[in-house]
């Protein structure tokens, strides 16, 4: 466990060299934020939406774009660059497994989304007036719920991808569909029958929805469950069976 951390905080040192990569993943939810609810329209309440505004509807959103950025972006390719270069295959020569460099970019990950989504609902509730969860035990269910789908989305596209320039791609473009199908353009609430359906069995759709059901005081639904869920065990399943350390 010692090696665990020791390597965890040597990433995130590494991590925090990268500018445009800190700048991506842990200034763009908060940043987006601020754009969205400096919109006027956006701070009204809207009758049809049971007096909730659409900054309230954007929140869960972004917190589930703060997991996204650092599961689709840096995460595989991270792990495709080590591999690349050889860094996991001459790890196996010193004390220190790939397991757990594996174990020390997910557990830093997991630390720096959850650290964005705090910024994202302090910001929310000091700046908008943004309630918080009013289920929290809930919210943290489905937001773990999130990061084990999501993570192991990004996990695959590492195993897959040939060099870490290619897995970057890969997560970019895999996140872009995967954000509008969470509402980030056309909000869930005003999607056709066909674009709904689409969206609840996508990961971020799934954990928009659990987010927000949480948010509103409820538990998530089952099915937004299970497709969470199913989303960790096939694509970590896959991620297990095709991940290669050289």
């Amino acid at each position: 466990m010692s090696a665990l951390y020791r390597l965890t905080a040597t990433e995130t040192r590494l991590f925090f060299r990268e500018p445009m990569s800190v700048l991506f993943a842990l200034a763009v939810p908060p940043a987006l934020l601020v754009i969205l609810g400096a919109v006027p329209s956006f701070r009204e309440p809207i009758p049809d939406l049971g007096g909730l505004r659409v900054i309230d509807l954007y929140v869960p959103i972004i917190v589930a774009l703060g997991v996204a950025l650092f599961a689709l972006t840096g995460l595989p390719q991270q792990f495709a660059s080590y591999r690349e270069k050889g860094v996991l295959r001459r790890m196996r020569t010193t004390p220190v497994r790939p397991l757990t460099m594996l174990g020390a970019q997910l557990l830093m990950s997991a630390a720096l989304s959850v650290a964005t989504v705090l910024v994202v609902l302090a910001t929310a509730r000091l700046v908008f007036d943004v309630g918080l969860p009013r289920h929290l035990a809930a919210h943290l269910a489905a937001y773990l719920l999130t990061i084990s789908a999501m993570f192991a989305v990004g996990l695959l596209v590492a195993s897959l991808a040939p060099s870490g320039r290619s897995a970057g791609a890969i997560g970019t473009v895999l996140l872009f569909p995967n954000m509008f199908f969470a509402g980030l353009w056309i909000p869930r609430d005003s999607m056709n029958d066909v674009l709904r359906t689409i969206s609840d069995l996508t990961p971020l759709g799934a954990a928009v929805q659990s987010l927000q059901d949480a948010t509103a005081g409820h538990w998530p639904q089952a099915t937004h469950v299970a497709v969470l869920l199913g989303w960790t065990l096939v694509a970590g399943g896959l991620a297990a069976r095709y991940f290669r350390w050289e």
